[in-house]
């Protein structure tokens, strides 16, 4: 059985903790749908806690959907995202334009405060994860699916650096959807592109730089340039209402 990325516990009998940590390697990708956890045994091993804490932990993220627990203990992963996430108005309009121009709309208003925050507040642990990204993003440059993949590590790992967690929360949910409404677009649009795949990392790069200043509006300036950007693609490729 694999083990999971995760960090022994600070505190003890914290179930919401291990429940955090699971559910950010899901909604990470690091553990996929379909995926086996290890036993609650290995589980409360590695976060140095008793069985009945893991097993609480278990049960929250089985209550939001995330996995499910069969006869014998074992656990799977069913869902990518919380289902507490969901917004049921989008179930039936994945591809409607206007849906996707409010995301698109939330997402520059939620990520340019991020920046902003984030320029102030980021940590040098922050500083350090951003800059790994974009070097990984600089090495990797014209890899469609690592494209994709750093690019959304990016942004998340911008939305961290704000230590608020409700604007982390909100990130979360409004880049599900959107990933689930325009992804075919953003992979052929944005990242199959070596012009477009240029210009993304000098956008990232420039965002990068705004934060090591701790320069709130240049970092709010280049982020909302960068969506922009971005959404004058998605929509091209939509096209007129």
């Amino acid at each position: 059985m694999p083990s999971l990325d995760v960090e022994k516990l600070s505190k003890r009998n914290h179930y919401e903790e291990i429940t955090e940590q699971v559910k950010r390697l899901i909604i990470e990708g690091k553990l996929k749908v379909g995926d086996k956890l290890p036993s609650t045994k290995q589980m409360s091993e590695q976060f140095g806690v008793g069985r009945s804490t893991t097993r609480e932990a278990l049960s929250a993220l089985k209550a939001m959907g995330l996995i499910e627990i069969r006869q014998g203990g074992g656990c799977r992963v069913i869902r990518s995202v919380p289902a507490d996430m969901e917004l049921p108005e989008l179930e039936s309009l994945r591809m409607n334009r206007k849906t996707v121009l409010e995301l698109l709309e939330a997402r520059e208003s939620l990520e340019v405060s991020n920046a902003a925050i984030a320029a102030v507040k980021h940590t040098e642990t922050d500083l350090y994860q951003l800059q790994v990204l974009i070097e990984e993003m600089k090495r990797t440059a014209g890899n469609e699916a690592e494209g994709e993949r750093l690019d959304l590590q990016f942004h998340l790992t911008l939305a961290r650096a704000t230590h608020n967690s409700i604007m982390v929360r909100l990130f979360e949910s409004i880049m599900n959807h959107i990933e689930t409404a325009i992804h075919d677009i953003r992979r052929v649009e944005l990242y199959a592109s070596a012009a477009v795949a240029e210009r993304l990392f000098m956008e990232h790069s420039a965002i990068f730089e705004a934060i090591v200043q701790r320069d709130s509006e240049l970092a709010a300036e280049r982020m909302k340039q960068h969506l922009q950007h971005i959404e004058r693609i998605v929509l091209k490729h939509l096209g007129e209402s």
